[in-house]
């Protein structure tokens, strides 16, 4: 693990490298963006690390962070008061954040590989920035009642369940992780989210993945996605939730590594 200073924040950083070098240094690298809850740690599984399968089937060298508040990266003081998550937090961090750590890491055109929250921020980012891809994993480009309910549910297994006990093994501040989302995602303000509009403007190939089953949002996340200059690749998985590379892992990796197999 290394720490990256940036200018407001320090960020846990993650890097892969796969060989034979030599040729994986000619493809871009994938940049794997994690979830609302999720940071470097929460990428791994009994199955291994996936973004490091990512890698290995796809040849190219990689890099895994957690955003601000999460994993090891810098906290967040007075996560509830002044410092609580505007509603275009997401924005923020794909139009402000990654592209300074990206300009810090030398990367030029990567790949974008994000989960959840992270595929939104990857969707945003593409918006704006020449990425070679971008590829999404149950992304939110719209704020639906069913999302509102599970988040919901979420927060009463944190108050009352055992979530906090489980979460608190992949986050040095558990609290300022949890409630940096929940508070902000359940926010009057938040209701009016929507980035369609704005995925008009990618021009990358784009792969989208979406569970069937996934309890925090319907294949309208996916649908909707609609860039007006670039190419997008859908799938809906089949007794999948929320989180494809673990519900359906095999299966999200080889569609990964066929939609990047002709790629620079």
């Amino acid at each position: 693990m290394t720490m990256i200073q940036l200018k407001q924040t320090r960020l846990e950083v993650e890097r892969i490298n796969v060989s034979p070098s030599a040729h994986a240094s000619k493809r871009s690298p994938i940049v794997f963006l994690h979830e609302g809850l999720g940071s470097v740690a929460m990428w791994r599984s009994r199955q291994g690390f996936w973004p490091e399968q990512v890698c290995h089937a796809t040849g190219r060298h990689g890099v895994v962070y957690s955003r601000r508040g999460y994993g090891q990266s810098d906290s967040v003081p007075d996560v509830r008061g002044l410092n609580r998550l505007p509603p275009d937090y997401m924005h923020r961090e794909a139009w402000d954040v990654l592209p300074e750590l990206l300009k810090l890491l030398g990367i030029e055109q990567p790949v974008l590989l994000g989960h959840s929250d992270g595929g939104t921020i990857a969707l945003l980012h593409a918006a704006r920035h020449p990425l070679s891809a971008c590829l999404v994993m149950a992304p939110h480009v719209m704020v639906e009642e069913v999302s509102i309910h599970a988040i919901e549910a979420a927060r009463e297994a944190y108050v009352s369940g055992d979530l906090r006990g489980r979460l608190s093994k992949f986050h040095r501040d558990v609290d300022a992780a949890f409630w940096q989302w929940n508070d902000v995602w359940l926010s009057e303000g938040f209701r009016s989210f929507d980035i369609r509009n704005v995925c008009h403007d990618i021009r990358s190939p784009v792969l989208a993945l979406h569970g069937v089953d996934d309890a925090y949002g319907t294949l309208r996340q996916i649908e909707d996605i609609a860039p007006q200059h670039g190419h997008i690749t859908r799938h809906a998985l089949a007794d999948c939730g929320h989180s494809p590379h673990k519900d359906q892992a095999q299966t999200t990796l080889a569609l990964v590594a066929n939609f990047l197999a002709d790629m620079p």
